[in-house]
């Protein structure tokens, strides 16, 4: 359905308002289709996007400033993420060995067994690729790049 359909309204100042508010619906549209699958695993997209950080630095740990540069939402409190995911025990804190001001987090057995499941259970390009062929999800991804400049 296209945009003006979906918001029912077809006044935009120009194509590039149209584009902003179009990038915006979709981005809400994504968030709220992501956010229903992790909740069956009792997950927030914050702190599955945590856990997926912490798989790819397996078996070395990470630090919260790690964490913070490497998260998709910016906006984030990782360490308070980090917090309610020692309390589901998908995620360990230790001191650092080195440095002892730092404090090592690494994904518990766990934290993978979860991300496994939804490895299964879930495929994030099945959200997509039931409407866009590959080159075209390619050719999004590239001027969403170009957008950001």
């Amino acid at each position: 359905m296209r945009i003006e359909e979906e918001i029912q309204s077809t006044k935009f100042e120009d194509n590039y308002q149209k584009a902003v508010i179009n990038i915006n619906y979709t981005q809400s549209w994504l968030s709220n289709h992501l956010r229903g699958e992790f909740e069956k695993f009792n997950l927030t997209m914050q702190q599955f996007n945590i856990l997926r950080i912490l798989r790819g630095q397996y078996p070395k740990p990470a630090t919260v400033n790690l964490l913070k540069e490497r998260m998709l939402d910016k906006m984030s409190d990782a360490s308070r993420i980090v917090d309610r995911l020692v309390q589901k025990e998908l995620v360990s804190r230790c001191t650092n060995t080195c440095d002892r001001r730092a404090v090592d987090i690494r994904i518990s057995e766990q934290g993978l067994e979860v991300l496994s499941k939804i490895d299964v259970d879930f495929r994030i390009k099945d959200i997509i690729s039931k409407t866009l062929t590959e080159e075209e999800a390619d050719k999004l991804s590239d001027l969403l790049d170009k957008l950001r400049g």
